[in-house]
């Protein structure tokens, strides 16, 4: 039994296209600069968290992370 060659090619192009996705690797002199706290997801968690309590607890609303709240700024 034989693979139609039409199959081959459309297999070639699914894993062309999919190792053109692959991350490079991080060179040490590329290091120091995502290390800096500007190139964080969050870079200050604890404000984030601080916002979110707020948020959630004034739209006495449950948010994906958190209580309902009864506007009052307590749990």
């Amino acid at each position: 039994m034989t693979i139609p060659a039409q199959t081959v090619r459309g297999l070639l192009l699914c894993l062309a296209i999919g190792l053109t996705g692959c991350a490079h690797v991080v060179e040490p002199w590329e290091r120091g600069n995502l290390a800096k706290p500007q190139m964080a997801l969050d870079p200050d968690p604890v404000q984030n968290a601080l916002r979110t309590h707020e948020y959630n607890s004034r739209e006495a609303a449950a948010g994906s992370n958190a209580g309902q709240g009864g506007g009052c700024g307590c749990y």
